[in-house]
Parts: structure tokens; sequence; C-alpha cells
């Protein structure tokens, strides 16, 4: 899967995050084991999804075909992983998980208008 198509399933996760953050409440108790099976099942695609995401990004800025600083294109990653467990778990406020979903979608923006 090229760079491309990989970011732009990326988008499409995370407006699914986001609306598993806003639309679900959080679980009762969160060490509940089911609760974590199904999390685990639902995003072990996106987290290896975001490892050939973040190679891939980042082989092509180091070769200078996008205007995205690396630093970006990890922090794109870890805020992205941090919305992962965000959204299942709803313990962030409205306002910290926003700034996490807009800060994501401005690189994977920036990088959709640059390759």
């Amino acid at each position: 899967m090229e760079l491309r198509e990989q970011t732009e399933l990326l988008k499409r996760h995370l407006t699914r995050l986001k609306d598993i953050f806003e639309h679900s409440t959080p679980p009762e108790n969160t060490k509940d084991k089911e609760f974590f099976q199904k999390v685990k099942e639902e995003t072990n695609p996106v987290y290896q999804l975001l490892e050939e995401w973040e190679e891939a990004a980042l082989e092509v800025v180091k070769a200078r075909k996008a205007k995205v600083h690396p630093q970006q294109v990890t922090s794109t990653k870890e805020n992205m992983e941090l919305v992962l467990m965000h959204s299942y778990y709803v313990d962030a406020r409205r306002k910290r998980y926003m700034e996490l979903h807009n800060s994501i979608l401005y690189v994977f923006d920036l990088l959709l208008s640059e390759i």
C-alpha cells in the first residue's frame, strides 16, 4: 500500500475514532478484560497501519518529496496512538481530544497535498 492510500485510510480511521469518542460512554471498569479484548481487536490493525505509515512517510520526508518535518511525522503517529486509546476509554477532555485530532488531521492533509 502506498503512502497516499495509507494516509487516506488513517484519515477515515480518525473520523471513525472521533465518532466513537463522541457517542460512547466510558467503560464502567477500565480493567474489564472483555472490553480490553474488544479494543485490542479493533485497534491492532490501526496500530500496524500506523507503523507502516510512519516508515513510508519518513522515507518521503527524508527524500525531500514533502515539506513535512520528520518530527511532525513521529508526533502524528504518537498523537494517533493517544487518540486510539482516548476514543475507547473516553478519558480525555474534549478540548484536548480535539487538539490531538486536529493536529493529526493537519499533518495528514499537509502530507496528502505534497505527495
